[in-house]
Formats: C-alpha cells, structure tokens, sequence
C-alpha cells in the first residue's frame, strides 16, 4: 500500500496478546489484515492481488516463473535459527538458499523482477529483516561476505520508504521470535 499510495490505517498488534477487538476480525489471529468491500481479509496473497488489480499503478505483479524466487529462504532461516545443533546441516541449507538468491540477483537484478520493485520483493523484505535481526541477535550470526549481491539486494530494500515506514522495531523483532528459539 505504501508503494501504491494508498492511504490506510495501521494498527500495531501484540501477537503474543491479542487484543479481542482483533480477533473479531481475524478469529485464527493472523496478520496482515484488511478490509475489502466490508469483510477481512487475513491473506496477505490475496491482499497483494487484489491491491494490483484495484489500484495497477505503478505495477508491482510479477510474472508467475518469478514468483518462488527466494521463497525457501524463510523457511531455511527459521531451521537455522531454532536449531540447537551446529552439526545438522541447518546453516548450511541456509547458506544454500542465500547463495542461489545472490546468483539469481547478480544475473537478473537488483530486484527479483529486474529493474523495478515487485510485490515479491516487498513480501521478501520483512522475512530477510526478520533474518538479519534475529540470526544476529540468537546466534551472532550474519551474511557473509561471499554474498555481495544478496548484501546489496537487501540493503535496497531497507532503504525503499515503503519499507522503513512499516518495519517493526528490532527489539519487537527479538521478542517474537523468542519462544520459537527458546521453545
């Protein structure tokens, strides 16, 4: 929505202590969420589509051979992060997943889809600055330098306004993803 200027309300949530107002709107707790045509909607697929097709400029949709790039990188991320096993192989699926993403970037970039900001790179953003925060936080961790091009992807998507007006704070960060690390 900020890189379409769209006006909108942002409510901030306290996931590990949801409000019932929220839950009225999302009963399974989840976000984003938003209003379309008088009913929530709590996906954020369905949300970015409908946003494309509702307001089309400037374009963010990606062409459907694009759209899983660097999708495996989260999940890796999050092996990595809750493993307590410095031997089971975790990090380096990670280190997988990011050196295929710097390969993808140094070829196709400095976005997913080229030269333009897409909707998969703004779903990316948070999910690598979750990354960054809390690998360095729980296990002193960063991106090596070896990977110059997923750097440089990263540190242009930080920097895009759309970004650093919706990110969440690094502590809030920490603390969500305490439980899943300490659990």
């Amino acid at each position: 929505m900020e890189e379409k200027h769209v006006p909108y309300e942002m409510k901030l949530v306290d996931l590990s202590n949801k409000p019932e107002w929220f839950l009225k709107i999302s009963p399974e707790g989840k976000v984003p969420v938003i209003k379309f045509e008088e009913k929530w909607v709590p996906d954020s697929d369905f949300i970015t589509q409908s946003l494309e097709e509702k307001f089309p400029d400037p374009p963010l949709g990606i062409p459907p051979e694009k759209a899983s790039v660097g999708s495996k990188i989260f999940s890796t991320f999050i092996g990595f992060l809750k493993s307590k096993d410095a031997s089971d192989g975790t990090e380096q699926a990670l280190l997988n997943e990011l050196s295929a993403f710097n390969d993808y970037i140094k070829e196709n970039g400095p976005y997913i889809n080229g030269e333009k900001v897409s909707a998969a790179d703004l779903a990316l953003g948070p999910k690598l600055y979750h990354l960054e925060v809390a690998l360095g936080h729980y296990k002193n961790w960063s991106i090596p330098e070896s990977l110059p091009y997923f750097r440089s992807y990263m540190k242009a998507i930080f920097s895009l306004d759309s970004f650093i007006k919706t990110r969440a704070l690094p502590e809030d960060v920490i603390a969500g993803w305490r439980p899943k690390v300490m659990g």
